[in-house]
């Protein structure tokens, strides 16, 4: 009879290496991490580019379009699609783990079961979606401009349904570290979307309907040639799991952990629109929104190389932790938030030096483009705080600790960033400067206390904690040569 294997490896074993190996621990962790992050930053901004694209597009049918439409796209996005990434997200736990466990069954049954539960809450949010014309009138939203919106937001109802299949599939993918055919397959959506979208909006003159009705084409058209891709590929066919009744019983197990993922991602993203949102309230809001809208923009679009940094920061630290390598898992935080700093420096380091005409790239109003030059120093702290919680977020979701970080951010951005705001932007009367500032408060609290967790996670116990939550039956992970720190 066979002597059973050790679950954990030892951190004696570990620590048996010189620094020789250590270094080449941690350079061969850097190749993984960079080969992992750089595919999931092109399709995280070709997959953004889908919904922006579709709103370059409609602010050349005039203001009252472009308002309903961006107001629609606000509230959707915090409504739904916010929240059905934050519930997916819990696969990044739970399927990464049992990857890096070699129970391999569990990875299907997980991604089968996140599909039907996103797909059962899409039935509120098409709800919700239906009436937001009358929910915008109540807010006290320009009547016109709330029409709008809300027809725009019943046509976008349809694009539920694919979106909610999609990001389950891509964190089924991602896991596996299987990145380039989400890679390609965005690419084709981008590239068919663009002038699909300009046929349907001008040619057809359709509107914000054909925006909607192009955008929902190019999430099916997502989700078709990725589940070929699932079906068919070799790659995945160790991960295959048939349609059975053990579906129904990652309910419990699935929702531990997607109720505070979607809370994580939903209390960050809530606080940003509010901003947005309450600079309308100040003197002059036509100019205090807008600029506030340029820093949110600016700093979604780099958010999407951060946010990818952390989600191959959850691939790794999942799939480590559930092959009972604690060592390796703190080594991929550690991997991460270096090249997390090396990327922030040099977008910091842009950012400044063009502060003078960064604005131009938005509006040619002096008045706007002085104001963007004051508020970009501002808006490189907001950078380099927002880029070290998403990594540590990603470190979160990897773990399975999404229900402290839930905690952390309730308390971050409500009990902190939001009253600093309304204190420094009308009490102290800095405007949007002062709004702005508030986010940074916030964020930096999140990144410190993120930080404090990350720094008193015992990677032993989520070690142990991951292998017994999949009941690890298969082969066990022993000490190997990458496994020396």
């Amino acid at each position: 009879m066979e002597s059973e294997e050790p679950l954990i490896v030892p951190k004696t074993e570990l620590r048996s290496g010189g620094f020789a190996a250590r270094r080449e621990a941690y350079v061969g962790e850097l190749r993984r991490a960079t080969t992992l992050a750089l595919p999931i930053v092109v399709v995280s901004l070709t997959q953004y580019l889908l919904r922006a694209a579709s709103m370059m597009m409609l602010g050349h049918l005039g203001e009252l379009a472009f308002a309903g439409a961006s107001i629609s796209t606000s509230l959707c996005n915090v409504t739904g699609y916010s929240l059905l990434l934050g519930m997916a997200s819990a696969l990044e736990t739970l399927c990464g783990q049992a990857y890096g466990a070699e129970n391999y069954h569990k990875v299907g049954i997980f991604t089968y079961g996140a599909v039907l539960w996103l797909f059962l809450a899409c039935l509120p949010i098409s709800l919700l979606w239906v009436y937001t014309e009358k929910l915008l009138i109540l807010i006290g939203q320009d009547p016109m401009i709330s029409k709008e919106a809300g027809i725009f937001s019943i046509w976008l109802i349809p694009t539920l349904v694919p979106y909610a299949i999609l990001q389950p599939m891509t964190r089924y993918l991602q896991i596996q570290s299987l990145i380039m055919p989400m890679v390609w397959s965005s690419i084709l959506s981008l590239v068919i979307h663009l002038p699909l979208s300009w046929v349907f909006i001008f040619t057809l003159k359709l509107g914000s309907p054909g925006a909607a009705i192009v955008l929902c084409f190019s999430y099916w058209l997502n989700v078709i040639v990725l589940g070929i891709y699932i079906k068919w590929s070799p790659s995945c066919k160790k991960t295959h799991a048939s349609f059975s009744k053990d579906i129904f019983l990652t309910f419990g197990e699935f929702f531990c952990f997607a109720i505070p993922s979607a809370l994580m991602v939903c209390l960050e993203w809530w606080t940003y629109e509010i901003v947005v949102l309450l600079g309308g309230l100040l003197t002059n809001p036509g100019l205090e929104t807008s600029v506030l809208s340029v820093c949110l923009t600016i700093t979604s679009m780099h958010y999407l190389i951060q946010y990818s940094l952390g989600a191959a920061a959850s691939t790794r630290i999942s799939n480590e932790l559930g092959a009972g390598k604690p060592e390796a898992a703190k080594r991929v935080l550690t991997v991460m938030l270096f090249l997390s700093v090396v990327e922030i420096t040099m977008a910091d380091a842009i950012l400044f030096f063009f502060r003078s005409d960064l604005g131009f790239a938005f509006s040619n109003e002096e008045s706007m483009v002085g104001y963007v030059k004051r508020m970009t120093p501002i808006l490189c702290i907001s950078i380099i705080m927002d880029s070290l919680q998403a990594v540590l977020s990603g470190a979160a979701r990897g773990t399975g600790w999404q229900h402290i970080g839930a905690y952390i951010n309730l308390g971050s951005y409500y009990l902190a960033g939001i009253p600093i705001s309304l204190l420094l932007g009308f009490y102290l009367g800095l405007k949007g400067e002062g709004l702005w500032g508030g986010l940074v408060v916030g964020s930096t609290v999140q990144t410190v206390l993120l930080g404090v967790v990350a720094l008193r996670t015992d990677w032993h116990k989520q070690a142990v904690e991951a292998r017994e939550r999949m009941m690890i039956e298969g082969k066990i992970s022993t000490y190997n040569e990458d496994e020396v720190v």
